[in-house]
Protein backbone atom coordinates (compact mmCIF):
# COMPACT_ATOMS: atom_id res chain seq x y z
CA UNK A 1 0.00 0.00 0.00
CA UNK A 2 2.95 2.12 0.83
CA UNK A 3 4.31 1.91 -2.90
CA UNK A 4 1.01 3.28 -4.89
CA UNK A 5 1.26 7.22 -4.21
CA UNK A 6 4.71 6.74 -5.68
CA UNK A 7 3.58 4.47 -8.42
CA UNK A 8 0.84 6.86 -9.22
CA UNK A 9 3.42 10.17 -8.80
CA UNK A 10 5.45 8.70 -11.85
CA UNK A 11 2.46 7.41 -13.68
CA UNK A 12 1.73 11.55 -13.22
CA UNK A 13 5.09 12.59 -14.28
CA UNK A 14 5.06 10.44 -17.05
CA UNK A 15 1.72 11.69 -18.40
CA UNK A 16 2.96 15.24 -17.76
CA UNK A 17 6.35 14.35 -20.12
CA UNK A 18 4.16 12.92 -22.98
CA UNK A 19 1.72 16.36 -23.10
CA UNK A 20 5.12 18.77 -22.68
CA UNK A 21 6.49 16.54 -25.95
CA UNK A 22 3.62 17.16 -27.66
CA UNK A 23 3.40 20.69 -27.54
CA UNK A 24 7.04 20.68 -27.85
CA UNK A 25 6.16 18.87 -31.07
CA UNK A 26 3.71 21.91 -32.39
CA UNK A 27 6.13 24.77 -31.97
CA UNK A 28 9.45 22.44 -33.24
CA UNK A 29 11.44 24.11 -36.11
CA UNK A 30 10.15 20.50 -38.09
CA UNK A 31 6.54 21.59 -37.31
CA UNK A 32 6.02 25.43 -36.93
CA UNK A 33 6.59 27.13 -39.98
CA UNK A 34 5.59 24.38 -42.08
CA UNK A 35 1.64 23.95 -40.15
CA UNK A 36 -0.16 27.26 -41.49
CA UNK A 37 -2.53 26.92 -38.40
CA UNK A 38 0.21 26.95 -35.91
CA UNK A 39 1.95 29.37 -37.80
CA UNK A 40 -1.03 31.71 -37.93
CA UNK A 41 -1.35 31.70 -33.87
CA UNK A 42 2.44 32.11 -33.64
CA UNK A 43 2.22 35.49 -35.20
CA UNK A 44 -1.00 36.63 -34.04
CA UNK A 45 0.47 38.06 -30.83
CA UNK A 46 3.67 40.72 -31.16
CA UNK A 47 4.82 38.75 -28.57
CA UNK A 48 4.33 35.64 -29.88
CA UNK A 49 1.78 33.91 -27.14
CA UNK A 50 -0.45 31.17 -28.05
CA UNK A 51 -3.30 30.45 -25.85
CA UNK A 52 -2.66 27.66 -23.60
CA UNK A 53 -6.43 26.28 -24.38
CA UNK A 54 -6.11 26.55 -27.72
CA UNK A 55 -3.33 24.08 -27.62
CA UNK A 56 -5.01 21.91 -25.45
CA UNK A 57 -8.02 21.32 -27.50
CA UNK A 58 -5.90 20.18 -30.25
CA UNK A 59 -7.19 16.23 -31.30
CA UNK A 60 -3.92 14.61 -29.81
CA UNK A 61 -4.25 16.48 -26.60
CA UNK A 62 -7.03 14.55 -25.84
CA UNK A 63 -5.27 12.23 -23.04
CA UNK A 64 -4.97 14.92 -21.06
CA UNK A 65 -8.19 17.52 -22.02
CA UNK A 66 -9.95 15.68 -18.78
CA UNK A 67 -7.05 17.39 -16.43
CA UNK A 68 -8.15 20.84 -17.64
CA UNK A 69 -5.86 23.76 -18.92
CA UNK A 70 -4.59 24.64 -15.93
CA UNK A 71 -2.87 20.89 -15.75
CA UNK A 72 -1.61 21.39 -19.43
CA UNK A 73 -0.11 24.86 -18.69
CA UNK A 74 1.88 23.13 -15.32
CA UNK A 75 2.74 20.47 -17.20
CA UNK A 76 4.34 22.93 -19.79
CA UNK A 77 6.40 24.81 -17.26
CA UNK A 78 8.69 21.96 -17.37
CA UNK A 79 9.81 22.27 -20.68
CA UNK A 80 12.85 23.74 -21.55
CA UNK A 81 11.96 24.78 -25.10
CA UNK A 82 8.78 26.79 -24.20
CA UNK A 83 7.67 29.47 -21.55
CA UNK A 84 4.46 30.05 -19.99
CA UNK A 85 3.41 33.51 -18.41
CA UNK A 86 2.42 34.09 -15.30
CA UNK A 87 -1.22 33.65 -15.34
CA UNK A 88 -0.73 30.17 -16.76
CA UNK A 89 -2.94 31.28 -19.81
CA UNK A 90 -0.18 31.91 -22.93
CA UNK A 91 2.43 29.53 -23.98
CA UNK A 92 5.19 30.00 -26.92
CA UNK A 93 8.72 29.37 -27.74
CA UNK A 94 11.76 30.06 -25.93
CA UNK A 95 14.16 30.42 -29.30
CA UNK A 96 13.88 32.40 -32.27
CA UNK A 97 12.25 30.15 -35.02
CA UNK A 98 15.13 28.44 -37.48
CA UNK A 99 15.15 26.97 -40.87
CA UNK A 100 15.62 22.98 -39.78
CA UNK A 101 18.86 22.01 -41.44
CA UNK A 102 19.70 17.69 -41.63
CA UNK A 103 16.37 16.47 -41.61
CA UNK A 104 16.38 14.36 -44.33
CA UNK A 105 20.04 12.76 -43.10
CA UNK A 106 18.29 12.09 -39.80
CA UNK A 107 15.23 10.53 -40.77
CA UNK A 108 14.88 6.88 -41.52
CA UNK A 109 12.17 4.78 -42.80
CA UNK A 110 10.45 1.41 -41.02
CA UNK A 111 7.86 -0.77 -42.17
CA UNK A 112 6.01 -3.80 -40.39
CA UNK A 113 4.05 -2.30 -37.92
CA UNK A 114 0.64 -4.17 -39.07
CA UNK A 115 -2.53 -2.22 -39.75
CA UNK A 116 -3.71 0.57 -37.62
CA UNK A 117 -5.09 0.11 -34.28
CA UNK A 118 -6.69 2.80 -31.56
CA UNK A 119 -3.75 4.38 -30.02
CA UNK A 120 -0.88 3.56 -32.22
CA UNK A 121 0.67 6.93 -32.64
CA UNK A 122 1.23 7.25 -29.42
CA UNK A 123 2.84 3.54 -29.45
CA UNK A 124 5.28 4.24 -32.01
CA UNK A 125 6.28 7.56 -30.63
CA UNK A 126 7.12 5.73 -27.50
CA UNK A 127 8.45 2.80 -29.49
CA UNK A 128 10.67 5.25 -31.49
CA UNK A 129 12.10 7.31 -27.90
CA UNK A 130 13.97 4.45 -26.52
CA UNK A 131 16.53 5.05 -28.66
CA UNK A 132 16.77 8.81 -28.83
CA UNK A 133 14.75 11.89 -28.78
CA UNK A 134 12.51 12.52 -31.78
CA UNK A 135 11.68 15.68 -33.82
CA UNK A 136 8.67 13.79 -35.50
CA UNK A 137 6.82 10.17 -36.02
CA UNK A 138 4.94 10.60 -39.57
CA UNK A 139 2.65 7.10 -40.15
CA UNK A 140 2.36 6.91 -43.97
CA UNK A 141 -1.33 6.49 -45.49
CA UNK A 142 -2.16 5.42 -48.48
CA UNK A 143 -3.17 8.22 -51.38
CA UNK A 144 -7.37 8.48 -50.97
CA UNK A 145 -8.22 6.02 -48.72
CA UNK A 146 -6.04 7.45 -45.83
CA UNK A 147 -5.10 3.82 -45.05
CA UNK A 148 -2.61 2.89 -42.92
CA UNK A 149 0.60 1.45 -44.72
CA UNK A 150 2.15 -0.35 -42.13
CA UNK A 151 5.43 2.48 -42.87
CA UNK A 152 6.85 5.32 -40.55
CA UNK A 153 9.17 8.04 -41.89
CA UNK A 154 11.42 8.98 -38.51
CA UNK A 155 12.87 12.23 -38.09
CA UNK A 156 15.36 12.32 -35.31
CA UNK A 157 16.89 14.72 -33.20
CA UNK A 158 20.35 13.74 -33.70
CA UNK A 159 22.53 11.57 -35.87
CA UNK A 160 23.40 9.69 -33.02
CA UNK A 161 19.82 8.43 -32.14
CA UNK A 162 20.33 7.25 -36.16
CA UNK A 163 22.72 5.38 -35.55
CA UNK A 164 21.75 4.14 -32.57
CA UNK A 165 18.55 3.02 -33.83
CA UNK A 166 19.74 1.39 -37.54
CA UNK A 167 22.36 -0.26 -35.87
CA UNK A 168 20.91 -1.64 -32.89
CA UNK A 169 21.87 -5.43 -32.13
CA UNK A 170 19.35 -7.15 -31.74
CA UNK A 171 17.48 -5.66 -34.47
CA UNK A 172 14.21 -3.74 -33.95
CA UNK A 173 10.79 -5.23 -33.29
CA UNK A 174 7.44 -5.28 -33.89
CA UNK A 175 5.06 -7.95 -31.99
CA UNK A 176 8.07 -9.80 -32.81
CA UNK A 177 8.63 -9.64 -36.14
CA UNK A 178 11.74 -7.66 -37.08
CA UNK A 179 11.02 -4.63 -39.03
CA UNK A 180 12.27 -3.49 -42.24
CA UNK A 181 14.60 -0.32 -41.80
CA UNK A 182 16.60 1.53 -43.77
CA UNK A 183 17.87 5.28 -43.69
CA UNK A 184 15.53 7.60 -45.50
CA UNK A 185 17.85 8.39 -48.01
CA UNK A 186 18.40 4.52 -48.88
CA UNK A 187 14.53 4.37 -49.31
CA UNK A 188 14.68 6.96 -51.53
CA UNK A 189 17.18 5.40 -53.79
CA UNK A 190 15.31 2.23 -53.59
CA UNK A 191 12.21 3.19 -54.79
CA UNK A 192 14.23 5.32 -57.59
CA UNK A 193 15.73 1.42 -58.75
CA UNK A 194 12.31 0.19 -58.37
CA UNK A 195 10.77 3.01 -60.72
CA UNK A 196 13.49 2.77 -63.40
CA UNK A 197 13.79 6.32 -63.14
CA UNK A 198 17.06 8.24 -63.99
CA UNK A 199 17.87 11.80 -65.29
CA UNK A 200 16.45 14.68 -63.93
CA UNK A 201 13.13 12.35 -63.36
CA UNK A 202 15.29 10.61 -60.45
CA UNK A 203 16.28 14.08 -59.09
CA UNK A 204 12.64 15.01 -58.98
CA UNK A 205 11.49 11.90 -57.34
CA UNK A 206 14.25 12.42 -54.50
CA UNK A 207 13.89 15.97 -53.91
CA UNK A 208 10.01 15.25 -53.25
CA UNK A 209 11.20 12.43 -51.28
CA UNK A 210 13.54 14.50 -49.58
CA UNK A 211 10.61 17.20 -48.37
CA UNK A 212 9.82 18.37 -44.74
CA UNK A 213 6.04 16.03 -45.28
CA UNK A 214 4.68 19.37 -46.21
CA UNK A 215 4.14 20.44 -49.94
CA UNK A 216 2.02 22.94 -48.83
CA UNK A 217 3.01 25.98 -46.25
CA UNK A 218 5.93 27.33 -46.00
CA UNK A 219 7.16 30.34 -43.38
CA UNK A 220 10.36 30.79 -44.55
CA UNK A 221 9.58 31.18 -47.95
CA UNK A 222 6.18 33.07 -47.64
CA UNK A 223 8.93 35.72 -44.76
CA UNK A 224 11.55 35.99 -48.38
CA UNK A 225 8.80 36.63 -50.54
CA UNK A 226 7.39 40.00 -48.63
CA UNK A 227 10.56 40.50 -47.84
CA UNK A 228 11.08 41.04 -51.47
CA UNK A 229 8.12 42.99 -51.90
CA UNK A 230 9.06 45.42 -49.10
CA UNK A 231 12.24 46.00 -50.89
CA UNK A 232 10.68 46.52 -54.35
CA UNK A 233 8.83 49.09 -53.36
CA UNK A 234 10.24 52.97 -53.91
CA UNK A 235 12.55 51.41 -55.90
CA UNK A 236 13.22 54.11 -58.50
CA UNK A 237 15.83 51.74 -60.70
CA UNK A 238 14.72 50.43 -63.89
CA UNK A 239 12.35 47.52 -63.20
CA UNK A 240 13.98 44.28 -64.95
CA UNK A 241 11.80 41.64 -66.77
CA UNK A 242 8.69 40.95 -64.88
CA UNK A 243 8.27 37.43 -62.99
CA UNK A 244 6.20 34.72 -64.88
CA UNK A 245 3.95 32.98 -62.92
CA UNK A 246 2.32 29.28 -63.40
CA UNK A 247 -1.65 28.63 -62.43
CA UNK A 248 -1.15 24.91 -61.88
CA UNK A 249 -4.03 23.04 -59.32
CA UNK A 250 -5.15 25.96 -57.80
CA UNK A 251 -1.82 27.90 -56.75
CA UNK A 252 0.35 29.92 -58.14
CA UNK A 253 3.69 29.07 -58.91
CA UNK A 254 6.96 31.20 -59.26
CA UNK A 255 9.04 29.76 -62.98
CA UNK A 256 12.32 30.41 -62.57
CA UNK A 257 14.40 30.63 -65.87
CA UNK A 258 16.79 28.01 -65.21
CA UNK A 259 16.75 25.08 -67.53
CA UNK A 260 14.56 26.95 -70.38
CA UNK A 261 11.69 27.27 -67.23
CA UNK A 262 11.55 25.51 -64.33
CA UNK A 263 9.90 25.44 -60.50
CA UNK A 264 11.06 24.33 -57.36
CA UNK A 265 9.04 21.12 -56.11
CA UNK A 266 8.36 22.13 -53.19
CA UNK A 267 6.39 24.99 -55.11
CA UNK A 268 4.27 22.24 -56.76
CA UNK A 269 1.20 21.37 -54.36
CA UNK A 270 0.87 17.36 -53.57
CA UNK A 271 -2.69 16.96 -54.92
CA UNK A 272 -4.13 13.54 -54.51
CA UNK A 273 -6.59 12.23 -56.46
CA UNK A 274 -6.21 14.42 -59.73
CA UNK A 275 -4.90 11.95 -61.37
CA UNK A 276 -5.78 8.19 -63.49
CA UNK A 277 -3.66 5.41 -64.63
CA UNK A 278 -4.71 3.37 -68.13
CA UNK A 279 -3.01 0.07 -68.82
CA UNK A 280 -3.98 -2.85 -71.14
CA UNK A 281 -3.84 -0.37 -74.44
CA UNK A 282 -3.18 -0.84 -77.98
CA UNK A 283 0.57 0.22 -78.93
CA UNK A 284 -0.94 3.48 -80.79
CA UNK A 285 -3.59 5.64 -78.20
CA UNK A 286 -4.99 8.56 -79.92
CA UNK A 287 -4.73 11.89 -77.70
CA UNK A 288 -8.14 12.88 -79.57
CA UNK A 289 -9.57 9.28 -78.43
CA UNK A 290 -9.12 10.56 -74.77
CA UNK A 291 -9.73 14.26 -75.08
CA UNK A 292 -12.61 14.24 -77.19
CA UNK A 293 -14.24 11.87 -74.97
CA UNK A 294 -13.48 13.45 -71.60
CA UNK A 295 -14.41 16.75 -73.06
CA UNK A 296 -17.87 16.56 -72.47
CA UNK A 297 -17.69 15.80 -68.50
CA UNK A 298 -14.51 18.12 -68.09
CA UNK A 299 -14.52 21.90 -68.59
CA UNK A 300 -10.69 21.66 -69.50
CA UNK A 301 -8.59 19.10 -71.51
CA UNK A 302 -7.10 16.94 -69.37
CA UNK A 303 -3.45 16.21 -69.69
CA UNK A 304 -1.92 13.24 -70.82
CA UNK A 305 1.24 11.54 -70.98
CA UNK A 306 1.53 8.27 -73.16
CA UNK A 307 4.68 6.92 -74.74
CA UNK A 308 3.93 5.11 -78.36
CA UNK A 309 3.89 1.53 -78.14
CA UNK A 310 3.76 1.19 -74.47
CA UNK A 311 0.36 -0.13 -72.95
CA UNK A 312 -0.02 2.12 -69.81
CA UNK A 313 -0.65 6.06 -69.34
CA UNK A 314 -1.17 9.07 -67.32
CA UNK A 315 -4.23 11.20 -67.35
CA UNK A 316 -3.94 14.31 -65.24
CA UNK A 317 -6.48 16.42 -64.61
CA UNK A 318 -7.00 19.86 -63.09
CA UNK A 319 -8.92 19.28 -59.59
CA UNK A 320 -9.58 16.04 -57.39
CA UNK A 321 -11.81 13.68 -59.07
CA UNK A 322 -15.07 12.67 -57.54
CA UNK A 323 -15.99 8.94 -57.52
CA UNK A 324 -18.59 10.07 -60.18
CA UNK A 325 -15.76 11.40 -62.44
CA UNK A 326 -13.98 8.09 -62.13
CA UNK A 327 -16.69 5.89 -63.34
CA UNK A 328 -17.60 8.23 -65.91
CA UNK A 329 -14.32 7.97 -67.08
CA UNK A 330 -14.27 4.03 -67.04
CA UNK A 331 -17.58 3.55 -68.31
CA UNK A 332 -16.86 5.92 -71.78
CA UNK A 333 -13.26 4.75 -72.37
CA UNK A 334 -13.51 1.33 -71.50
CA UNK A 335 -11.16 0.62 -74.72
CA UNK A 336 -8.01 2.66 -76.39
CA UNK A 337 -6.73 1.71 -79.31
CA UNK A 338 -9.44 -1.29 -79.76
CA UNK A 339 -8.18 -3.02 -76.85
CA UNK A 340 -9.89 -3.16 -73.58
CA UNK A 341 -8.22 -0.50 -70.63
CA UNK A 342 -8.56 -0.65 -66.64
CA UNK A 343 -8.03 2.59 -65.03
CA UNK A 344 -7.02 2.86 -61.45
CA UNK A 345 -5.89 5.87 -59.24
CA UNK A 346 -1.93 6.03 -59.05
CA UNK A 347 0.00 5.52 -55.91
CA UNK A 348 1.28 8.32 -53.96
CA UNK A 349 4.46 8.51 -55.25
CA UNK A 350 3.66 8.06 -59.07
CA UNK A 351 1.14 11.03 -58.87
CA UNK A 352 3.59 13.31 -57.09
CA UNK A 353 6.20 12.29 -59.55
CA UNK A 354 3.97 13.24 -62.49
CA UNK A 355 2.74 16.31 -61.08
CA UNK A 356 6.22 17.69 -60.73
CA UNK A 357 6.60 16.68 -64.36
CA UNK A 358 3.85 18.47 -65.59
CA UNK A 359 4.53 21.26 -63.45
CA UNK A 360 8.01 21.11 -64.78
CA UNK A 361 6.83 21.34 -68.61
CA UNK A 362 3.71 23.70 -67.80
CA UNK A 363 6.90 25.79 -66.78
CA UNK A 364 8.46 25.74 -69.95
CA UNK A 365 5.71 26.71 -72.31
CA UNK A 366 4.62 29.51 -69.94
CA UNK A 367 8.06 31.12 -69.98
CA UNK A 368 8.22 30.56 -73.48
CA UNK A 369 4.90 32.59 -73.81
CA UNK A 370 6.54 35.05 -72.11
CA UNK A 371 9.49 35.80 -73.78
CA UNK A 372 8.11 35.70 -77.20
CA UNK A 373 5.74 38.01 -76.27
CA UNK A 374 8.95 40.77 -75.09
CA UNK A 375 11.15 39.62 -78.31
CA UNK A 376 8.11 40.56 -80.62
CA UNK A 377 6.51 43.20 -79.27
CA UNK A 378 3.55 43.03 -81.87
CA UNK A 379 1.67 40.68 -83.85
CA UNK A 380 0.75 40.12 -87.78
CA UNK A 381 0.19 43.25 -90.43
CA UNK A 382 2.42 45.43 -89.71
CA UNK A 383 2.19 48.74 -91.93
CA UNK A 384 -1.02 48.25 -93.11
CA UNK A 385 -1.54 44.88 -92.00
CA UNK A 386 -4.24 42.73 -92.75
CA UNK A 387 -6.80 45.49 -94.13
CA UNK A 388 -4.73 47.66 -95.49
CA UNK A 389 -4.10 51.22 -94.45
CA UNK A 390 -6.60 52.05 -91.85
CA UNK A 391 -7.54 48.28 -91.94
CA UNK A 392 -7.87 45.66 -89.14
CA UNK A 393 -4.17 45.81 -87.76
CA UNK A 394 -3.35 48.81 -90.42
CA UNK A 395 -2.31 52.48 -89.51
CA UNK A 396 -5.36 53.77 -87.33
CA UNK A 397 -6.89 50.61 -87.56
CA UNK A 398 -6.75 48.17 -84.99
CA UNK A 399 -3.11 47.22 -83.02
CA UNK A 400 -1.59 50.43 -84.54
CA UNK A 401 0.87 51.21 -87.52
CA UNK A 402 4.15 48.93 -88.11
CA UNK A 403 4.62 46.00 -85.66
CA UNK A 404 1.11 46.91 -84.35
CA UNK A 405 -1.10 44.96 -85.63
CA UNK A 406 -3.45 43.17 -84.44
CA UNK A 407 -1.63 40.52 -82.15
CA UNK A 408 -4.37 37.92 -80.86
CA UNK A 409 -1.50 35.43 -80.70
CA UNK A 410 0.69 37.18 -78.64
CA UNK A 411 -2.05 38.31 -76.25
CA UNK A 412 -3.30 35.09 -75.72
CA UNK A 413 0.71 33.91 -75.15
CA UNK A 414 0.34 36.70 -72.45
CA UNK A 415 -2.73 35.66 -71.14
CA UNK A 416 -1.57 31.92 -70.64
CA UNK A 417 2.09 32.40 -69.44
CA UNK A 418 0.38 35.06 -66.68
CA UNK A 419 -2.81 33.35 -65.71
CA UNK A 420 -2.53 29.46 -66.55
CA UNK A 421 -4.88 29.26 -69.45
CA UNK A 422 -5.22 25.97 -71.57
CA UNK A 423 -3.42 27.28 -74.89
CA UNK A 424 -2.83 24.54 -76.75
CA UNK A 425 -3.66 20.91 -76.38
CA UNK A 426 -2.38 19.85 -72.94
CA UNK A 427 -1.01 16.79 -73.57
CA UNK A 428 2.85 14.95 -75.00
CA UNK A 429 3.61 12.15 -76.83
CA UNK A 430 7.24 10.91 -76.20
CA UNK A 431 9.33 10.70 -79.02
CA UNK A 432 7.34 13.17 -80.97
CA UNK A 433 7.75 17.04 -81.48
CA UNK A 434 4.25 18.26 -79.39
CA UNK A 435 4.57 20.82 -76.55
CA UNK A 436 2.57 20.59 -73.33
CA UNK A 437 0.14 23.71 -72.48
CA UNK A 438 0.29 26.02 -69.26
CA UNK A 439 -1.39 24.09 -66.25
CA UNK A 440 -5.45 25.48 -66.16
CA UNK A 441 -6.38 26.69 -62.73
CA UNK A 442 -8.18 24.12 -60.36
CA UNK A 443 -7.68 21.84 -57.08
CA UNK A 444 -9.31 20.62 -54.59
CA UNK A 445 -10.88 23.31 -51.42
CA UNK A 446 -8.11 23.97 -49.12
CA UNK A 447 -8.39 25.14 -45.66
CA UNK A 448 -6.55 25.24 -42.37
CA UNK A 449 -7.23 23.44 -39.80
CA UNK A 450 -9.20 24.77 -36.80
CA UNK A 451 -11.52 27.58 -35.98
CA UNK A 452 -10.90 31.66 -36.11
CA UNK A 453 -7.36 32.21 -34.37
CA UNK A 454 -7.69 34.28 -30.91
CA UNK A 455 -7.28 37.35 -30.57
CA UNK A 456 -4.52 37.70 -27.56
CA UNK A 457 -3.46 40.84 -25.28
CA UNK A 458 0.27 41.88 -24.60
CA UNK A 459 1.66 39.59 -21.92
CA UNK A 460 1.54 40.40 -18.30
CA UNK A 461 5.29 39.45 -18.19
CA UNK A 462 7.06 41.84 -20.19
CA UNK A 463 10.29 40.31 -22.16
CA UNK A 464 13.42 41.54 -23.01
CA UNK A 465 15.64 38.53 -24.45
CA UNK A 466 15.05 35.67 -25.81
CA UNK A 467 12.00 36.67 -27.73
CA UNK A 468 10.76 34.04 -30.48
CA UNK A 469 10.56 35.98 -33.86
CA UNK A 470 8.77 35.51 -37.00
Amino acid sequence: MAEEPSSSAEEEEAKKLRAVRQVEFYFADSNLPFDKFMWTLHTANPEHWVPVKTVASFKRMREFQALGDAWVAEALRKSEELEVDEAGENVRRRTEVQPPKGQFERSIYAKGFGKEEPGLQKKLEEFFDKYGKTNAVRMRRVDGTKEFKGSVFVEFADFKSVNAFLNADPKPTWNGEELLIMSKEAYCDMKIKEKGLTGKAADLRKQNIAGSGRKGFNAFKEMAEQEKGKKGKGNDEPKGKPDVYLEFLGNRILVHEEDGGSVKPEDVPAVKGASLKFEGAGEDVSFDEIKGTLKERFARAPFVKYTKGESSGLVGFDKVLTDDDIAYVREKLKTLSLKEVTWSVPDEETERAFQLERAASAAKRALSFAQNRDSRGGGRGGRGGRGGRGGRGGRGGRGGGRGGARSGGDRNAEKAAAAGGDGAAGSEQSGEKRKRAVEPDGGPNMGIRGQAVPTIGSSKKAKTEGDAAS
